[in-house]
């Protein structure tokens, strides 16, 4: 049973706020938001004071920046990167998409769960997407085969998108954005995507979204070192449903971004506890990372015997050592296996450490408020299928004033609409 007045007076604070925001403002967590959203328990009859004064609140501190919203749907999702880019700028997702149920775990823990999450999008019909303004995706690089697509254009059958790109899980976004037609669209990848099959899937990938389905597309490499100590280069392609005067030019990215230090867990005491990690990954009475993450001294022999055989063969194959002041490579889906990409020195005649899972996430630019509720082999794939945060964050600050014009442009149409008719 539901203490009728909270209870409206919530879904009247969901009009504006998201539930991480409503979660703030009266004390609780998100879940137990979504919890009396859903009816699952009642909204307690104390909060509504809380409610009242946060519906009272101007629209324009009801968000981190801007005064507006708009809609975006979460597709490839893994554990949210890009949304919360987004989200910072005054997105609120409506509906994901996310296949693993190990990343889909994470993804509910630190987001909520809506009405509107599926597993995996190819069995799910287009026209079943809610209406969206922005469409996100980071979709898996597969190659296309665009042989035939002349063949098949002379003999007078459909072609296009469909028939270049059918069957590849592109296809799935190219036909949701055909299909809803959202105000823009971004989607991520590997820097790789411009030469993969000898750069014929970017070809595809740019005529389908520029010629068959009229977007004013814009891309380009962007290095997550900016934002955290890290070399991250990934692709984002941007797309707006009408021409606009987007320029990557708008970006702001520092010259000189952080070092490795900024994320490591401090010995001097100075760590922060937190309650929802405890002492998982860092003892703080002894001050010092766990010592399962410091290598066996086995694996330590077999890493460097692979690099030193390596290295007397020409090739450069072989460990990434890291220090306070590194920048460190590209972490990846596979770092659970033994870290060679990135291990941290501690001290001479010391065997080196991997990164804890909560120093991952920090190289990823996620913040410490974000929940780690998986095994750390789970976590060390998600983060290294991830995307850095901040990057997206960027991006989406520079696309959203364009989103918002393409918004009221919609409006004021639809108003003009009614007024002539």
């Amino acid at each position: 049973m539901h203490h009728t007045q909270p209870f409206e007076l919530l879904k009247q604070a969901r009009n504006r706020f998201t539930q991480r925001e409503i979660a703030e403002r009266v004390g609780k967590d998100a879940k137990t938001v979504r919890r009396w959203e859903k009816g699952e328990t009642p909204c307690p009859a104390m909060l509504e004071p809380a409610l009242r004064a946060l519906l009272q609140t101007p629209a324009t501190t009801s968000l981190k920046s801007g005064d507006y919203r708009f809609s975006l749907i979460d597709l490839f999702a893994g554990i949210g990167g890009i949304r919360m880019g987004f989200e910072a700028h005054g997105g609120e997702c409506i509906f994901t998409s996310e296949w693993n149920d190990f990343s889909k775990k994470t993804y509910i823990e630190n987001h909520g769960d809506h009405h509107s999450f599926v597993g995996d999008i190819v069995p799910f019909s287009a026209d079943e997407v809610p209406d969206h303004d922005v469409l996100l995706g980071g979709f898996p690089c597969q190659p296309f085969s665009i042989a035939g697509v002349s063949k098949k254009n002379s003999l007078g059958r459909p072609h296009g998108f469909e028939c270049a790109t059918q069957g590849t899980l592109f296809f799935e976004v190219a036909n949701i954005i055909a299909t809803k037609r959202p105000k823009a669209f971004l989607l991520e990848n590997v820097k790789n995507l411009i030469s993969h099959d000898k750069g014929n899937t970017f070809k595809v990938i740019l005529n389908t979204l520029r010629d068959d389905l009229k977007y004013d597309v814009h891309y380009r490499i962007i290095d997550g070192q900016h934002f955290t100590p890290q070399h991250r280069e990934r692709i984002i392609i941007v797309g707006f449903r009408e021409k606009t005067d987007f320029s990557w030019d708008d970006l702001q990215l520092p010259d000189e971004g952080p070092r490795l230090a900024s994320i490591l867990h401090k010995m001097d005491g100075s760590e922060p506890f937190l309650s929802w990690d405890s002492d998982r990954f860092f003892d703080h009475s002894r001050r010092a990372v766990q010592s399962k993450y410091t290598l066996t001294p086995n694996l330590w022999a077999y890493l460097q015997a692979y690099a030193e055989k390596h290295r007397a063969a020409g090739n450069g194959f072989g460990f990434g050592m890291v220090y306070p002041d590194s920048v460190t490579r590209t972490l990846s889906a596979r770092y659970h296996k033994d870290g060679s990409e990135i291990l941290v020195w501690q001290g001479k005649n010391k065997r080196p450490r991997r990164l804890t899972p909560r120093e991952c996430a920090r190289l990823m630019g996620f913040p410490d408020t974000f929940r780690i509720p998986v095994s750390d082999t789970q976590a060390y794939r998600q983060f290294g299928n991830s995307v850095v945060m901040p990057v997206m964050r960027e991006v989406a600050r520079i696309m959203t004033p364009h989103v918002q014009a393409l918004i009221e442009q919609e409006r004021t149409g639809i108003a003009q609409q009614l007024l002539f008719t």
